[in-house]
């Protein structure tokens, strides 16, 4: 399992515009292949910040089946107006040994 951690500066005054675009864009990712889940938490001291964890099968089925899909053109169309500046995407593996929490 990958996890996609996507740090999401919203521009000021569009946080609710950005919530009600992502409502819509969480839709076409978890239908996705390779999609197992997802969450969108706010950041607590920066009112502007969410950060978005998907967790997908294997880093491929992100970065070149959802990213190369006629379906990321849609979530892009979606949402990519409301950063700034532009999301930051990186991606994660559990450590061996490490048991996960949850």
């Amino acid at each position: 399992m990958v996890l996609e951690v996507a740090i999401l500066d919203v521009k000021p005054d569009r946080t609710i515009e950005f919530e009600n675009a992502f409502r819509e864009a969480q839709a076409i990712i978890s239908a996705i292949p390779g999609y197992l889940d997802h969450q969108l938490q706010h950041c607590i001291e920066d009112s502007n910040r969410s950060v978005l964890l998907v967790n997908w099968r294997t880093l491929e089925d992100h970065t070149v089946g959802f990213r190369g899909s006629p379906d990321y053109q849609r979530c892009k169309a979606l949402l990519h107006d409301f950063y700034d500046p532009f999301a930051q995407v990186q991606h994660y593996e559990s450590v061996p040994g490490v048991p996960d929490i949850g």
